[in-house]
């Protein structure tokens, strides 16, 4: 029985992964087509990619996305860092549901009505519309995530770790740097890619705060599918598909990295240096 089962649940995954998958390779095999749509492969060509390093705009646009995605993620990781230490250290039972409520609101709350809400929010203040609304929104929506990914690693950390630190005479500050950012490593370091994915792929709240001539890949790419696909779009899908690839790999050696590490070194030192 647990045979079969295990037999079904392959075929299901293998079915899932096929359905998920299919769709990106047949996007990325027409960028390397010579025609001009999907309709027909006419022959292996590399004329999409060179259009696409020759279009400046799409360039600047790309790099712009990456820099949101890097400066957002940094800020969104670091704030959602101290805000799950804030919720985790909450002496009170309801004032650490309150917050965890409102930070549920953030993520189940639709796109749109994020957007919209930013977009009201920046009129309000006078903000120019821009890098600076974009990076903001992408910043305010991206904590929600790393406070839920950090927040269950404090909750599994034993306090008598903290207590015996304390007891040998640490300080908060050696506390914190020594025993509990190493422990929560691991939820950081997913916070911090989450967030870099989360940033990448944001289409709703980014269209509505963008505007001074400033946008984004997603934002870019709806525009000109309004006007008719072209196949430098799928080169530029290939180029994000392996940047989202290295991406995953860095996370993963990261990961290997840090539990070899964790394995020879089970023991946290405290000194008063």
């Amino acid at each position: 029985m647990n045979d079969k089962a295990s037999r079904t649940g392959k075929i299901y995954i293998t079915i899932v992964f096929f359905l998920l998958y299919i769709p990106i390779v047949y996007l990325i095999l027409y960028s390397f087509s010579k025609g001009t749509t999907m309709t027909n492969f006419q022959g292996f060509s590399l004329k999409h990619y060179g259009e696409l390093f020759n279009d400046k705009r799409m360039l600047a646009i790309f790099l712009n996305t990456i820099l949101i995605a890097l400066l957002s993620s940094v800020c969104s990781t670091i704030i959602g860092t101290m805000g799950a230490l804030a919720v985790h250290n909450a002496k009170r039972r309801h004032e650490r549901e309150t917050l965890l409520s409102l930070n549920s609101i953030l993520l189940v709350s639709p796109d749109v009505i994020i957007g919209a809400s930013f977009l009201i929010f920046f009129t309000a203040l006078k903000l120019p519309l821009g890098f600076w609304s974009v990076l903001l929104s992408h910043i305010a929506f991206e904590i929600p995530i790393v406070l839920l990914l950090v927040l269950p690693r404090l909750d599994e950390m034993s306090p008598s770790m903290t207590n015996a630190a304390m007891d040998l005479g640490a300080s908060p500050a050696q506390i914190l740097s020594k025993i509990v950012l190493p422990y929560i490593q691991p939820g950081i370091i997913a916070g911090f890619f989450m967030t870099i994915t989360y940033s990448l792929d944001d289409f709703a709240v980014t269209f509505f705060v963008t505007g001074n001539g400033f946008t984004t890949l997603s934002v870019e790419i709806y525009s000109r599918a309004r006007q008719g696909i072209s196949l430098e779009i799928n080169a530029l899908a290939g180029i994000m598909f392996i940047f989202s690839l290295i991406l995953v790999g860095v996370y993963y050696w990261i990961e290997t990295r840090n539990t070899a590490s964790t394995g020879k070194k089970p023991i946290v030192e405290v000194t008063d240096r």
